[in-house]
């Protein structure tokens, strides 16, 4: 894998390519709606804060690295991402591998149910070999199982194999991620729910403009 970004640079990204696969009609993305799904709490780790001017320098690195194509053809910019065909990557894979850009390093079984509104995974057995796949092809890496753990954690390469290094040190071994119980899952559909209701306003704005 050639590719090095920063972690802004792998949120938008990744943020492009969610909103390619779970709201094509709306996508491409206008930069006020890119930066709502950067910044938005649900299937987020970190939640972050990012400025218009923020997502607009890491939308230029994208597109130095021909990673982000910018269409002016409409009264509003709009923006998508060309990563995922010009290195051929399939739905299984890239479904994935967005979890990872847009979450960090999860164990598997956490990795398959949320991965499942993206894709549509016939079997475990498809799942697996997406995700072996992007280990092989060096876009993914298996941590080191942590103590108390039964799962390995994945996490993805984008940014070089040191800062998974790094990341992994700073977990510690008698840290995990908590799984979510019922009710945080229950408030994650409330936000995902507020956050799509946003992106229709977003896109009902944009189509007026038009004939302004």
């Amino acid at each position: 894998m050639d590719i090095l970004l920063n972690e802004t640079e792998v949120r938008v990204l990744g943020c492009l390519i969610e909103k390619e696969f779970s709201t094509p009609e709306y996508y491409p993305l206008s930069l006020n709606a890119l930066v709502n799904a950067c910044n938005q709490k649900s299937n987020r780790d970190p939640v972050v804060s990012y400025s218009e001017e923020t997502v607009l320098q890491a939308l230029a690195g994208l597109r130095h690295k021909q990673l982000v194509f910018q269409s002016n053809a409409a009264r509003v910019a709009k923006y998508e991402e060309t990563f995922l065909s010009a290195h051929s990557f399939i739905g299984s894979e890239a479904s994935v591998l967005c979890e990872l850009m847009l979450r960090g390093a999860q164990t598997p079984g956490e990795l398959r149910s949320r991965t499942e509104r993206l894709h549509d995974f016939k079997s475990p057995e498809e799942f697996q070999e997406a995700l072996t796949k992007l280990e092989s092809y060096g876009y993914a890496a298996r941590l080191e199982r942590q103590p108390g753990r039964k799962e390995s954690r994945y996490m993805h390469l984008l940014c070089g194999k040191m800062a998974v290094e790094e990341k992994a040190a700073a977990v510690g071994p008698g840290l995990s991620v908590p799984a979510g119980d019922r009710i945080a899952a229950v408030e994650e559909k409330i936000e995902s729910m507020q956050q799509e209701l946003q992106e229709l306003k977003q896109a009902f704005l944009d189509f007026k403009r038009q004939f302004e």
